[in-house]
């Protein structure tokens, strides 16, 4: 998720951020205690779940009491008045999700960081600090203030990090290892999907040091492709049709939303999930099965009933399950040579990099290369300088480039990118300042709500 948290609401902003904390990242916390799994907290996330101790957390309680609250009763209204009674019934039931996550977030003390801190066997890591892409980067400079600014905030917020490292969309190129070695990274994970021959069930040992974990995609699609994985079978909610204020009381097969039966299904995909599981690791292996965690509760509403139902069903059918770190201490990893890959399109950059968006990469490259150039000849005022990388960081989330390509969510990344770089060239101006006898632009608040507060601007001043 880039940063949306006061950067517009309905129907894209905010909003994305209240759905994602009520539907998916207070559900996991319940559930995830005591779990073998890893959890991936990009710092541009932690960014905003830190903002919402404050002020937005209470615009979150709004929107959860004034707006989701008010629209389930009128759609409620509405569907009664219509005849339809089943469908009714399920917009009811369903506005209790809201009530659990008013009552949640509370009960966490408005402190998701801490809630996910605290949870036993889960094992956390980062990734870069705005999820860029890394190797579209234009500069190491550039690579560096990701990097370096990632691992601080990490630091800070648990106190610990045992140098799992996410690549934003599992970009890879050949070489990055070194850097991501550099900032203490001991493990990240790739998709070598594409490569024939390849051994997926076995960790690469890189010459730098860090191990690079494939994952596996034919286990990753069972839950995760939109054609035949499972959360596209009639019996589960329909993502896509809605009612007029886009509530989601239908199925797949356009039916009434029959909840236990999605439930009883759930469980079902489960066994199902791990006895493949089981026969693909065979005599041994690591199998990692990465997931975007919004997968689990916004797109696939059933998500973290499935999830909650494999974590109870691995040890009867004997599939043990480990973080990514314990199956690396108990695997041996190989050397073996890794190709330039990601898990979008084609297993390449050109979700990111393409001509519809070709615009996006260029960009955020120019507005990188100005950044360091500008960096390396004026270091003052410092509020300017931190301003004009935050900006940058900002205008690199790998999100606009992915929201144009399938055309999500109308102008708005194109807006964003814009008034970054606006932005961003406003306080390079005052950071160039000018001669003494012309006035020199107003110097920026250094901030850009609450991103990146940990940012290393050593990344960028030191040679």
């Amino acid at each position: 998720m880039p940063y949306v948290e006061g950067f517009g609401t309905w129907p894209f902003g905010e909003e994305w951020l209240w759905e994602a904390v009520a539907c998916v990242y207070l559900p996991l916390l319940e559930l995830l205690d005591g779990a073998p799994v890893t959890v991936g907290l990009t710092p541009v996330l932690c960014d905003q779940l830190e903002a919402m101790r404050d002020g937005p957390g209470e615009r979150y309680l709004r929107f959860l009491r004034e707006v989701r609250a008010v629209i389930h009763a009128e759609d409620d209204v509405g569907l009664v008045k219509g005849g339809e009674l089943e469908l009714a019934a399920e917009v009811r039931r369903a506005a209790t999700d809201y009530v659990f996550a008013d009552e949640a977030f509370e009960r966490h003390d408005r402190d998701l960081l801490k809630a996910f801190a605290e949870l036993e066997r889960v094992e956390l890591w980062t990734s870069s600090a705005t999820h860029a892409l890394l190797p579209m980067l234009a500069t190491d400079a550039g690579l560096r203030l990701q990097l370096a600014t990632a691992t601080a905030s990490h630091l800070r917020r648990f106190g610990e990090w045992g140098g799992g490292f996410w690549l934003p969309e599992c970009a890879y190129a050949p070489g990055l290892e070194r850097d991501l070695a550099d900032h203490g990274v001991r493990a990240f994970c790739v998709d070598q999907t594409s490569v024939s021959g390849f051994e997926h069930l076995h960790p690469v040992a890189t010459e730098p040091g860090p191990v690079a974990v494939p994952i596996h995609w034919p286990t990753v699609e069972l839950v995760w492709s939109d054609r035949n994985g499972y959360p596209v079978h009639g019996t589960y909610r329909d993502y896509h049709r809605r009612t007029v204020h886009d509530l989601k009381p239908w199925d797949n097969a356009g039916r009434p939303y029959d909840r236990q039966a999605a439930l009883a299904l759930a469980r079902d995909h489960a066994r199902d999930f791990v006895e493949r599981a089981k026969h693909r690791v065979g005599e041994g292996g690591l199998l990692c099965c990465a997931l975007d965690t919004e997968l689990l509760g916004h797109w696939w509403y059933e998500g973290p009933a499935w999830l909650a139902a494999v974590l109870e069903e691995a040890p009867r059918q004997g599939l043990e399950l480990v973080t990514v770190s314990e199956g690396i201490e108990r695997s041996d990893p190989r050397a073996a040579h890794l190709a330039p890959s990601t898990w979008g399109s084609g297993k390449d950059l050109s979700t990111w990099d393409s001509p519809r968006v070709g615009h996006m990469a260029v960009a955020a490259r120019r507005s990188e290369l100005r950044t360091v150039a500008a960096t390396a000849g004026h270091a003052r005022p410092r509020a300017a300088l931190e301003r004009a990388a935050r900006e940058l960081l900002a205008m690199q989330a790998s999100d606009w480039a992915f929201m144009a390509t399938h055309e999500l969510a109308g102008d708005y990344p194109r807006e964003r990118l814009e008034g970054h770089g606006a932005d961003l060239e406003a306080a390079l101006a005052a950071l160039a300042g000018g001669p003494a006898e012309v006035t020199s632009p107003p110097v920026p608040e250094p901030s850009v709500r609450n991103l990146a507060p940990d940012l290393d601007l050593a990344a960028l001043t030191s040679p």
